[in-house]
C-alpha cells in the first residue's frame, strides 16, 4: 500500500468528467471536480433533482448554494438527465444507490449506470465505479457490463477503477477534499489514472493492490462501526438493568489513551452505511464460502431492536407519569440519522414514529434540516419546536441532536424527556438512554 498527497504530484484538469449520481455523494464530487478545474457533466436520472440544482438549490449539507451557484455560473458543471450530454467523457465515475432488496444486494443503479456509461465509452477513458459493494462487484459485473455493451475491455482498451466512497454527512473536519481517498485500479495502469485523477481533488490517497481489497476495506470500515455500536447499545440496555450509568462508564473509559476508542449508545443506526453496507458482505461471504458472518448478524440484530427499546423505555416512563402510551401525545426532536444534516436514509427515528403509532400514541416530529421526502406515515405530523408544542407533549424523545434545536425550551417546558443522545444538562425531567 503506498499514499500520496495531492500537492506532491502534478496536477492534471481540465478533463471532461462525468458524474453518474448526484446524491450525497456524487455531488460534492462533481463540485469539487469543478473547483479543480474539471468540466463536469452530474447525471441523475431523477429529474426533480436535476431541476433543483440547475436553479441553484442545494439539497447536500456538504454543498452550500453558494458553491452550487459559482459551479453553475463558471459553466463547467452541467446538471443533466440527458444521457446524450454524456459523450466524449475522459473520466467517468458512478455514484449511485446500492440498497438491500429482501436482504439481497440490488444492484440495479450499478447496472444502469453501466449500461448508460457503455454507449459513450471510448478508447483510453477512466471509468470509476465509488457506490459501496460487495468484493468482486466493479470487474465481475461492472466491469463485465461495460465490456459487453462497448466491446471494450477493461486494463486492454479502457482503465477501470474503484475507490469507495468516504463522505461524512455535516462533518465540517472530514471533508471530501480532506478524507484520504482509497484508489485501486484492474492493473497498473488503471490504477495510476486513477489516482492521477483523484490527486486533482484530494489531499492525499492510498492506493490498494487492486479493486476487491478496496472494495473489502469499505466493508471493514463500517463493519468496525456497526458492531462496536452494537457493542454499547447493548451494553446501554445491561448497564440500566445493572443500575449504572453506561454514559459515566463510557467517560471513563476514555481516559485511557490506548487500547479504548469511545461509541455511544442511540436510538439505533441509520444512512446508507451501517444498516446496509455490512449485509453485503455478510450476504456475499455466505454465498461464496458457505458460512455465516457471526458478528453482522449479531450486530444487525441489536442495533435493528433499539428503536423497540426506546419506545418501551418511553412507555415506562409514561406510565410512571400515570399516562398510557395510547391517546399520548409524543413530541420526536429529529428525523435524520444524524446530527446537522438532512439524510434521512434508514433512519431509526421512522422506526420509532412506527411504533409509537401503533400504541395508539399521536406523534408530532420536528427537523429543520429534514427537507427531501422521508417515508415518514402522513399520521406524524411535521411541527416546528415551539414552546407550546413542548407543553403540549405528554414526553419529548430526543433522537437526533440537531445544534439548531433550542434546549433551553425543550428543558423549562417538557414534562418528560427521553434523551437518547445525552445532549441536555441533567434535570428532573430528563431521563437518558
Amino acid at each position: 500500500m503506498s499514499a500520496t498527497k495531492k500537492d506532491a504530484v502534478p496536477r492534471k484538469a481540465g478533463r471532461r468528467v462525468v458524474v453518474v449520481g448526484q446524491g450525497y455523494v456524487g455531488l460534492p464530487l462533481a463540485v469539487g471536480a469543478v473547483e479543480a478545474g474539471h468540466t463536469v457533466v452530474g447525471y441523475d436520472v431523477d429529474a426533480g433533482r436535476i431541476a433543483r440544482l440547475r436553479s441553484g438549490d442545494s439539497y447536500v449539507e456538504d454543498v452550500d448554494e453558494r458553491r452550487l451557484a459559482k459551479a453553475l455560473e463558471s459553466g463547467a458543471y452541467r446538471p443533466t438527465t440527458d444521457a446524450a450530454e454524456l459523450a466524449g467523457f475522459d473520466v467517468a465515475v458512478v455514484t449511485v444507490p446500492t440498497p438491500l432488496l429482501d436482504d439481497v444486494p440490488d444492484l440495479t443503479c450499478i447496472e444502469e449506470a453501466a449500461l448508460t456509461l457503455a454507449a459513450h465509452l471510448r478508447p483510453g477513458a477512466l471509468v470509476v465505479l465509488e457506490s459501496t459493494t460487495y468484493p468482486g462487484t466493479t470487474e465481475d459485473v461492472f466491469g463485465a457490463l461495460l465490456q459487453k455493451e462497448s466491446g471494450l475491455c477493461p486494463g486492454a482498451d479502457f482503465h477501470l477503477g474503484y475507490s469507495p466512497e468516504r463522505i461524512d454527512p455535516g462533518n465540517r473536519r472530514w471533508s471530501l477534499e480532506t478524507t484520504p481517498k482509497i484508489v485501486s485500479g484492474v492493473d497498473a495502469e488503471s490504477l495510476r489514472r486513477t489516482a492521477e485523477f483523484y490527486d486533482t481533488v484530494v489531499e492525499r490517497t492510498v492506493s490498494v493492490r487492486d479493486p476487491k481489497t478496496a472494495e473489502l476495506t469499505k466493508l471493514l470500515e463500517n463493519t468496525y462501526r456497526h458492531v462496536n455500536i452494537a457493542l454499547v447499545n447493548e451494553m446501554a440496555v445491561i448497564a440500566r438493568e445493572l443500575g449504572v450509568d453506561v454514559w459515566e462508564a463510557i467517560d471513563a473509559a476514555s481516559s485511557k489513551p490506548f487500547g479504548f476508542m469511545p461509541f455511544t449508545p442511540g436510538p439505533g443506526v441509520g444512512g446508507h452505511c451501517l444498516p446496509v453496507d455490512p449485509r453485503y458482505l455478510s450476504w456475499r461471504v455466505e454465498r461464496e464460502l458457505g458460512r455465516r458472518f457471526r458478528f453482522v448478524d449479531l450486530a444487525n440484530d441489536v442495533n435493528s431492536q433499539m428503536p423497540h427499546y426506546v419506545v418501551q423505555r418511553l412507555v415506562q416512563a409514561l406510565n410512571e407519569l400515570q399516562r398510557p402510551a395510547n391517546g399520548s401525545r409524543v413530541l420526536l426532536l429529529g428525523l435524520a440519522y444524524k446530527r446537522n444534516t438532512g439524510d434521512a436514509r434508514e433512519s431509526p427515528a421512522v422506526k420509532v414514529a412506527e411504533l409509537l403509532l401503533r400504541t395508539g400514541a399521536h406523534v408530532h416530529a420536528v427537523d429543520p434540516h429534514v427537507r427531501e421526502s422521508v417515508p415518514l406515515d402522513t399520521r406524524v405530523r411535521r411541527v416546528e419546536l415551539t414552546e407550546d408544542e413542548v407543553a403540549a407533549a405528554d414526553a419529548v424523545v430526543l433522537l437526533t441532536a440537531h445544534d439548531d434545536f433550542d434546549y433551553d425550551v425543550v428543558l423549562r417546558g417538557a414534562r418528560h424527556v427521553l434523551d437518547c443522545q445525552r445532549r441536555l444538562r441533567p434535570a428532573a425531567n430528563v431521563e437518558l438512554l
